[in-house]
């Protein structure tokens, strides 16, 4: 585990129909627990429907991290992985709480 916070930084959306941007959660080097935890912490900080962008490459996170999610109510909109290098990009959209 490293010692720093993730870097949460804002990206361009990658659909080039769209023009908003979202944070980025950099979890590269971050094992299981951690990853699902500085993520639930991360969505924590951003407004209901907001959508976050999580990159990953510890191998059991890329199906952990995404089922977590769903758990928690949130959408997950995107799961993509690559073999090299080894590495899952989630994005993910907050729940709204009930009213």
């Amino acid at each position: 585990m490293s010692d720093q916070s993730p870097i949460l930084s804002p990206t361009t959306n990658p659909r080039p129909a769209e023009t908003s941007e979202r944070p980025r959660l950099d979890l590269r080097g971050e094992v299981c627990p951690y990853t699902f935890v500085r993520t639930k912490l991360a969505l924590e900080e951003l407004p209901p429907g907001a959508e976050l962008e999580i990159w990953l490459d510890h191998r059991p996170a890329f199906r952990s991290v995404p089922r977590a999610l769903r758990e928690d109510g949130h959408e997950v909109l995107s799961c993509d992985e690559n073999e090299e290098p080894r590495q899952c990009r989630i994005v993910v959209r907050s729940h709204c709480p009930p009213p």
